[in-house]
């Protein structure tokens, strides 16, 4: 039996469309290859059905050859696995950047390696008590003026340390909720990206409905849920709106929501509907029980009810009592985030928010932030400026205190007036004219209990010593969280990005499957003229 003659151009005719095809795709993924967030798109192509309703009376000797190629679509080309993978590592990352950024921060506060600081007016105070040892310096007017003029050298130090410390916790803040800054915060850059990302699945949505290609918009949205999943940890699925997710309202299955359905019930047929995108905050509750809370619920509802809003506040306008607020999107039930809750998993805002509210203990939050600093300088001023004025009152009278120093932290310490108006001074002791100068000066270098058996000198070293090694730890995290991160977008790249090689491969042998099909044609055509012009002439 003769094959069908303008049934085989049919089938040379679908590759031509599908060649053709595939060389646009390849041009319009070159043009693109250097778009941020571009995802490499594919031809997706079926073969034809070759039975027919008719196929039964045909002969039973001959060969039943496809109809040839059919377009279905365009994809893009992603993994979805390794998009969760990228979000994951960015939560972490983000969380020890930012986490960087605050320690660096104090280190220019606090790092005497490279400035003069406590430790060296520690020192200063040391060495004019050394000289006052001498019974002639101790009665010298002139070494009182000094040391007090050195105390009061280190009672400044005190106080620029803890005012800095102040003022890069609003800094901080300030990154937070955008107030005293020209940048925006991250309560309204995550707002934002809530919103756009909640509208572009209403707009997604709408254009797949109608049969329309959105994977432009996809990868719109792909690059805001990267930048989102860097400020909290996040969640995304996919689902179908409840009138089309096979469920009815009573929980039943509801097959004629997915399925076309004959007069009988009995499924003939698919039905064609987008899924939408749903982003869940993930977080632990008092218990420590995993939670969630969407975020952006598909296209569910109307105006903004399909996204939810972040909120950074403060309790007692104290930004050391910094707090996250979260409500869900109002078409999911509008959750809110549990004041109880456990901090999030990661995330530049909980790294922030760690900075500004913890301090250090079990009780108050492990991690040592600008609170455990400032704390450990008001346990330092606190111990200095009670054994200096308990010493300076020994043999003294009750009644008339001598205090040479005031304030019982880094922010309040000071030079009392009183010694400065030259109503009290430095005291002989019981002992002798140099006796509270000698107790002073074994005091500078004696092991105090409240400073965890330091000297002062060596309690101060301790402090920038302790931020070295959070510093220097959270660095070694930070590049092994980049190499991860950077791991797994090569991997990312590798499957979705575009490849100039792979890009140039693929143009040739489109090219050559346009051409064998171009072939097939003229063939076709040559055999049909022969046919025609040629056999069963009459008379011939």
């Amino acid at each position: 039996m003769i094959n069908s003659t303008f049934g085989s151009f049919s089938v040379a005719f679908s590759a031509l469309q599908a060649s053709q095809m595939r060389l646009s795709l390849t041009g319009q993924n070159l043009a693109n290859m250097n778009t941020p967030g571009y995802t490499r798109q594919q031809l997706d192509t079926v073969s034809l059905q070759s039975t027919t309703a008719f196929s039964s009376y045909m002969n039973t000797g001959s060969v039943s050859l496809g109809f040839g190629v059919g377009i279905s679509g365009v994809s893009q080309i992603r993994d979805p696995y390794l998009d969760i993978q990228y979000r994951n590592q960015m939560t972490v990352a983000n969380y020890s950047n930012t986490m960087q950024t605050s320690l660096d921060s104090l280190e220019s506060i606090l790092d005497e390696t490279s400035m003069s600081g406590l430790r060296q007016a520690f020192a200063d105070v040391q060495s004019t008590l050394t000289t006052m040892q001498d019974p002639t310096n101790a009665l010298n007017p002139a070494y009182e003026v000094e040391l007090r003029t050195r105390m009061k050298a280190l009672a400044t130090q005190f106080n620029e340390a803890a005012r800095k410390i102040d003022e890069a916790a609003n800094t901080e803040y300030s990154r937070l909720d955008g107030t005293n800054s020209s940048k925006n915060g991250a309560e309204e850059t995550v707002n934002s990206l809530l919103q756009q990302i909640g509208q572009l699945n209403r707009q997604i949505k709408q254009n797949e409905v109608a049969g329309q290609n959105c994977l432009e918009l996809k990868d719109q949205r792909n690059l805001l849920l990267d930048e989102l999943s860097g400020y909290l940890p996040i969640e995304i699925s996919y689902f179908r709106d409840s009138d089309h997710d096979g469920i009815d309202a009573e929980g039943n299955p509801a097959l004629g929501e997915k399925y076309h359905l004959d007069s009988s019930g009995n499924i003939i047929g698919t039905k064609a509907w987008p899924e939408d995108l749903r982003v869940d905050l993930v977080y632990q509750d008092a218990n420590g029980d995993p939670m969630r809370i969407t975020l952006v619920n598909g296209s569910e509802g109307t105006g903004s009810e399909n996204y939810g809003q972040i909120s950074i506040g403060k309790n007692n306008d104290n930004v050391y009592e910094a707090f996250l607020g979260v409500t869900g999107a109002a078409s999911a039930g509008s959750q809110t985030l549990p004041a109880d809750s456990k901090p999030l998993s990661g995330g530049s805002i909980q790294a922030s928010l760690n900075m500004l509210t913890q301090n250090g203990t079990p009780e108050g939050g492990v991690i040592r932030g600008y609170q455990y600093y400032k704390q450990q300088l008001d346990t330092l001023a606190n111990t200095f400026v009670e054994t200096i004025n308990s010493i300076n009152n020994q043999g003294q009278d009750p009644s008339k205190p001598q205090d040479l120093l005031a304030g019982n932290s880094a922010a309040t310490i000071q030079i009392r007036d009183e010694w400065t108006a030259g109503m009290v001074g430095i005291t002989a002791g019981k002992d002798g004219p140099t006796s509270n100068i000698l107790d002073m000066l074994e005091s500078m270098t004696a092991k105090h209990e409240e400073l965890g058996n330091n000297s002062f000198s060596s309690f101060a070293t301790g402090i920038s010593t302790t931020l070295a090694g959070d510093s220097y730890s959270n660095q070694n995290a930070i590049r092994s969280q980049v190499v991860a991160l950077n791991g797994i977008q090569n991997s990312r790249d590798s499957i979705s990005g575009v490849s100039l090689d792979e890009e140039a491969a693929n143009m040739m042998m489109y090219m050559s499957s346009y051409n064998a099909a171009s072939r097939v044609m003229t063939t076709l055509d040559q055999m049909l003229d022969r046919l025609i012009n040629n056999t069963g002439a009459v008379g011939r």
